[in-house]
């Protein structure tokens, strides 16, 4: 058996339970709160009185301005000289959530700026209070328009697990490090992380299309 298969077969396991404990939780919890934040922080800059909007504005501009590993340094080795403390896991989860949030945002608000005035005034023609306005109208336009950015988004997020390995998490890429520097056989164990994470990207890219089509055609009806 060639060794780069005999390797892969040995390592296979340890790889995807980092990737099932670590690094698809550490994914999914993230965005969870970064969609939370994204729209949050859309809605203040399209709709807040001025103060508001300039925080926000500050927020996106800072989180999309810097490195993800420095933020990540920052809150896991710099805020416990203010006396807050984080685990590894929820430093990681907080610094991903709202970076990708500020990304998000930005798209977010794209999407509710692309719907035409039109729609807005023939709504209040028809009555509709705002809040109603924005469920049934809006929304549902800016979903369809928003999905691709936040697919797009979400797998950022997933490959950008990989540097959380700086704050001592174990996530998959960390377990190949500690692999490959145990084997002394670097391109063999990165080459099969590389894989791993192609094969995880392409199955979201697949959910993202079908995603896709089902609101579309909802829209559509």
């Amino acid at each position: 058996m060639p060794r780069f298969l005999e390797l892969w077969i040995e390592s296979l396991p340890r790889l995807l339970a980092a990737l099932v404990e670590i690094t698809i939780p550490l994914s999914l919890i993230s965005f969870a709160i970064a969609l939370v934040i994204a729209v949050a922080v859309a809605l203040v800059r399209l709709y807040a009185p001025a103060p508001l909007k300039a925080i926000a504005w500050a927020y996106v501009q800072v989180f999309r301005g810097t490195p993800m590993v420095v933020q990540l340094f920052i809150v896991y080795f710099g805020l416990p000289g203010i006396g807050i403390e984080l685990a590894a896991f929820p430093a990681a989860v907080i610094t991903l959530a709202l970076n990708t949030g500020a990304y998000a945002s930005e798209a977010v608000r794209a999407s509710i700026l692309s719907i035409p005035r039109g729609q807005f005034e023939a709504a209040r023609s028809l009555n509709l209070s705002r809040s109603a306005t924005f469920r049934k109208v809006v929304a549902p336009q800016a979903l369809r328009i928003v999905l691709p950015p936040l697919a797009n988004d979400f797998i950022d997020l997933v490959k950008g697990t990989s540097l959380v390995f700086a704050i001592t998490l174990i996530d998959l890429f960390q377990v190949g490090r500690q692999i490959a520097a145990a084997t002394y056989e670097p391109l063999i164990m990165y080459t099969l992380v590389a894989l791993i994470y192609l094969a995880l990207v392409s199955l979201l890219s697949l959910c993202q299309n079908q995603l896709e089509r089902k609101v579309s055609a909802h829209v559509r009806t």
